[in-house]
C-alpha cells in the first residue's frame, strides 16, 4: 500500500553563502564553454580591445583562455573584479542607459565558482602586470606577473566544482563548434577588431582554426569584408544592402536573395546595438518580410544590425542577454519588414549566382557511358606510325534511351527584326525546349527561363497590385459552377467570403458541402473554377494561424498558379520576348512564389571552360 506524501517540516529562512550564490549565478550565465567565452570576449570588447585571441582545449572543458590588448585592470582592483556585482560599466543609478556588453558584474565570479580561474592584467600606464587566482571559495593574493598589455583570463577545469554539470555537456567537437559560432557572431558586430581562435592540442601547442584581421573604417565600412570572411563569398555575392531609419531607430546590414535561402534558420544573424541576439520579434519580422517569396520550409539568410538609443530597448530581460524587449515593438517590427520588402522589391528580376554554378556542375562531361565510349585513345609511341579509327558509336540503349530515339522537343524561331540581346538584361529569346523552358541570348552568355514559374510570379504581382485598388476586377461566368468541398474547406471559404469577393472570386452557398462559383479574377483568364476554389480553400486552412493579410497573400499565390503559362505550352518568339521584358520590369521576378529561381544564367566564359576552349 502506497503511503501518502507528507509535507516537510517548515525550515527557517536563511541567507545562502557566497559559494552557493556564485554557483547559482554561474548556472544562469555559463551554460557551456561557449557561454564562458562569450562573457569574456564581451568584457574584452568593452575594454576597448583591438585584438582578441581565444584558445581552448577539449572543447573548452579543460581550458579556456581569452587574451586582449584592452585597457586592462589596475592591480588594486583585481580582488574587487572577482566579487559579485562589481563592475566599472555602470554606477547603478540608471539601468536603462546600458552602453556596454556586460554590466551585471557576474561573469568573473561566476566562472571562478565553477572552475579554476586566473586573471592577469596590466592597466594602461602601469609599471607592471598583476595576477590573481580563485578556486571556488578560496581567492588568492594579488601577485606581480609578466604581461605587456591588456588582460588574459584563463579558466581551467570548467565545472570541476559542479561535476554534475559536466554530464550535460556535449562532445568535444560539438562544444568546439559552439565556440566557433559564438566567436563569429561577436566578430560580425566588431569588424574593426581582429580575432583568432585556436585549439590547444595534447602537446600544448595551439592549432589556429580562425583568423580575422581587423577591417579598416567604421562598422558599415568594414562590415562587407568581415561578412565575406565569415559567411563566405556566396553570401556576399547574393546579399543586398539594407538601410532604413524611423523615429530614431536605424537598421543596416545585408540580406540575401530569396533564391539563396537555407533549409534551416542557421544563417540569420541579428544584432541590437552591437549585441548578438536571438530575439523572437526580430526573427518573426525577418520571416514575415520573406513570407511572400519563400516556401514555409525555407529560411532567409541575413546579417542585420539594429541601432537605437539604450532607453528604447531593455537588454536585461535574459541572464545571458540573448533576448531583448523594445519599448515600441510595433515600430521595430514595421521598420524591419518594410526595409526588407523594399530591398527585395529593388532586386527586380535578379536571382542568386549559386543556381548557375550548380547547373554548371551538372554539365561536367567526365562521367557516363557516352564519355567512356568516346575517351581519347592512348598516345602512340613517337617512333611508330599510328592510324586512328574512332570507336563505334554506342547504341541508344547504352545511353539510356529506347532503341527508337525520339526527336528532341525544341524549337528555334529566329526573328531578324528583333532587338539585339544587348538591349535587355535578360537578353533576346532564341528557342523553347520541352515546351517548358525558354533560352535567351545575353551579351555574355545565355539565360534559361522556367516559363511557368516566371509567369506565376508575374501574375501574382499583378494580383497584388490590383488588390491595392478598390477591388480586383472579376469576370462573371456564363454558367455558374457548383463546386463540392469538404466541411473544412467550405467553412474556410465562407468565413473569408467578403475578402475573396474583393479579390474577384465571388461564391455563394449552394447546399451542404457545395458552393456556387459565380466570378473569377479577370487577370487569370480562363481557369478551372473547381480546382481554383479548392486550392484557395486549402491556402486559407494552412494559414489559419496567420493574420488576414498573410492569408490573402497565400490565396493570391494559389490563384496566380492557375492563371500562369503552363509547362507544356508552346510559345511564339513574340510571347517569349514579352515574358522576358515583363520579368525585367517586375519586382521579385527572379524567384517564383515559393522561392525557387525563375531563371538561371550561364556565362559564356564558363561554357567555354566546359568545352576546353578557355583555361
Amino acid at each position: 500500500m502506497q503511503s501518502e506524501a507528507r509535507p516537510e517540516a517548515r525550515r527557517p529562512i536563511r541567507q545562502l553563502d557566497a559559494a552557493a550564490a556564485n554557483r547559482i549565478a554561474a548556472g544562469e550565465v555559463v551554460e557551456r564553454p561557449a557561454s564562458a567565452i562569450k562573457e569574456l570576449v564581451e568584457n574584452a570588447l568593452d575594454a576597448g580591445a583591438r585584438r582578441i585571441a581565444v584558445a581552448y582545449a577539449d572543447g573548452g572543458k579543460t581550458l579556456i583562455r581569452v587574451s586582449d590588448d584592452g585597457h586592462g585592470i589596475p592591480a588594486e582592483e583585481l580582488p574587487l573584479a572577482l566579487s559579485r556585482h562589481a563592475t566599472s560599466k555602470i554606477d547603478g543609478t540608471d539601468l536603462t542607459n546600458i552602453r556596454s556588453f556586460g554590466f551585471r558584474g557576474e561573469a568573473l565570479p561566476s566562472l571562478g565558482a565553477v572552475g579554476r580561474l586566473t586573471v592577469t592584467s596590466r592597466a594602461a600606464g602601469a609599471a607592471e602586470a598583476a595576477s590573481i587566482s580563485v578556486r571556488g571559495e578560496e581567492q588568492g593574493a594579488t601577485r606581480p606577473a609578466a604581461l605587456a598589455k591588456g588582460t588574459v583570463v584563463e579558466l581551467a577545469g570548467l565545472f570541476t566544482a559542479t561535476p554534475a554539470r559536466l554530464k550535460f555537456l556535449r562532445s568535444d567537437r560539438a562544444e568546439a563548434q559552439a565556440i566557433g559560432e559564438i566567436l563569429r557572431r561577436l566578430a560580425m558586430a566588431a569588424p574593426g577588431v581582429g580575432f583568432t581562435l585556436s585549439d590547444v592540442t595534447d602537446q600544448g601547442s595551439p592549432r589556429e582554426i580562425l583568423r580575422l584581421d581587423p577591417e579598416p573604417g567604421e562598422l558599415f565600412d568594414g562590415l562587407p569584408a568581415r561578412l565575406r570572411a565569415i559567411l563566405g563569398p556566396d553570401f556576399a555575392e547574393n546579399a543586398l544592402a539594407v538601410e532604413a531609419e524611423r523615429e530614431g531607430i536605424a537598421l543596416g546590414g545585408f540580406a540575401a536573395l530569396p533564391t539563396f535561402s537555407r533549409g534551416a534558420a542557421v544563417a540569420q544573424h541579428l544584432f541590437v546595438n552591437g549585441r548578438p541576439v536571438r530575439d523572437k520579434l526580430l526573427l518573426g519580422a525577418l520571416r514575415a518580410a520573406y513570407s511572400d517569396v519563400l516556401a514555409r520550409d525555407r529560411h532567409p539568410a541575413a546579417a542585420l544590425f539594429l541601432t537605437c538609443e539604450p532607453e528604447a530597448v531593455d537588454v536585461n530581460v535574459h541572464p545571458a542577454k540573448a533576448e531583448v524587449r523594445f519599448r515600441d515593438p510595433g515600430l521595430v517590427r514595421g521598420l524591419v519588414i518594410g526595409a526588407l520588402k523594399q530591398m527585395l522589391a529593388g532586386a527586380g528580376h535578379r536571382g542568386s549566382t549559386t543556381t548557375g554554378a550548380g547547373m554548371l556542375g551538372a554539365f561536367r562531361p567526365e562521367s557516363g557511358e557516352y564519355a567512356k565510349a568516346y575517351s581519347p585513345p592512348a598516345a602512340a609511341p613517337r617512333n611508330y606510325a599510328y592510324a586512328y579509327s574512332p570507336p563505334p558509336r554506342p547504341s541508344a540503349r547504352a545511353l539510356g534511351f529506347a532503341e527508337e530515339m525520339q526527336a528532341p522537343s525544341a524549337r528555334v524561331e529566329p526573328e531578324p527584326e528583333e532587338e539585339a540581346p544587348e538591349s535587355h538584361p535578360l537578353g533576346a529569346a532564341r528557342a523553347q525546349f520541352h515546351e517548358t523552358y525558354v533560352i535567351a541570348q545575353t551579351p555574355d552568355g545565355i539565360v534559361i527561363v522556367d516559363q511557368h514559374a516566371a509567369h506565376e510570379r508575374l501574375v501574382y504581382e499583378r494580383l497584388k497590385a490590383a488588390r491595392q485598388g478598390a477591388r480586383v476586377p472579376g469576370q462573371m461566368l456564363l454558367i455558374p459552377e457548383v463546386v463540392e468541398l469538404d466541411a473544412g474547406q467550405e467553412a474556410a471559404v465562407l468565413e473569408a467570403r467578403e475578402a475573396l469577393d474583393g479579390l474577384g472570386l465571388v461564391v455563394e452557398p449552394f447546399g451542404r458541402g457545395a458552393l456556387c462559383l459565380r466570378e473569377t479574377p479577370a487577370i487569370l483568364g480562363e481557369v478551372d473554377g473547381g480546382a481554383l476554389l479548392r486550392d484557395v480553400a486549402d491556402a486559407l486552412i494552412e494559414g489559419a494561424g496567420d493574420g488576414l493579410g498573410q492569408r490573402i497573400d497565400a490565396v493570391l499565390s494559389r490563384m496566380s498558379c492557375h492563371g500562369s503559362i503552363r509547362a507544356g505550352r508552346r510559345m511564339t518568339a513574340a510571347e517569349m520576348n514579352a515574358l522576358l521584358r515583363e520579368m525585367e520590369a517586375t519586382p521579385l521576378s527572379g524567384q517564383c512564389n515559393h522561392g525557387r529561381p525563375t531563371w538561371v544564367e550561364l556565362r559564356l566564359a564558363d561554357i567555354e571552360r566546359l568545352f576546353g576552349r578557355r583555361g
